[in-house]
């Protein structure tokens, strides 16, 4: 397993700057396309791109993924709090990899940060998430979302490749986790 870890003296400052500059770029596209929606359609507004199948569509959402506690008055407090405590701890993941050498592992945590503080800064400003890609197949729609989403969804697919591929590389980077402490007593039982 620490065939992928590699030494402390070795880590880069400047690559752990990058990795956040990257998220900074990914939380700037994705405030640019809101902005620009906003700016370009009212709300329920539509410009159709491919007929019948894919268009900008702005709509604003109060919930989470598929609008789940969009109906509910405390629903955005809670989802605020639970993507500024995902985006603490994905801080510290994205921190703790600089010691791992996969490209793909840093980014899908980069892109799963940027994706939290792409709809994090929206709840706390507008209370609510600007939602806007459509897309349409005959008489079913597509729950509508935004680049924040594609962010998160991009580095669920990239964290499903790694665990069922690079097995041994996402262990390798949860034992850079384990407490020093318990490794002590597991060699002692």
């Amino acid at each position: 397993m620490s065939e992928y870890l590699v030494d402390k003296k070795s880590v880069k400052p400047w690559k752990l700057v990058l990795c956040f500059a990257s998220a900074l770029i990914l939380i700037g596209i994705d405030q640019l396309t809101k902005y620009l929606i906003v700016k370009k359609l009212p709300e329920y507004g539509q410009h159709v791109i491919i007929k019948d199948f894919f268009s900008l569509y702005h709509v604003r959402n109060t919930g989470s993924a598929f609008s789940m506690f969009a109906d509910r008055s405390w629903g955005i407090y809670f989802l605020t709090a639970i993507s500024l405590l995902m985006s603490i701890v994905l801080a510290y993941g994205i921190y703790k990899s600089m010691r791992h050498k996969s490209f793909f592992l840093k980014a899908a945590l980069v892109m799963f940060f940027a994706g939290a503080w792409g709809n994090l800064i929206d709840r706390i400003r507008l209370h609510y998430v600007v939602d806007f890609l459509r897309f349409d197949f005959g008489s079913y729609t597509y729950p509508i979302f935004n680049f924040a989403d594609i962010c998160a969804v991009g580095a669920t697919i990239l964290m499903i490749i790694l665990v069922i591929f690079r097995n041994k590389q996402i262990d390798s980077y949860l034992s850079l986790f384990e407490l020093k402490g318990k490794k002590k007593n597991d060699q002692t039982a």
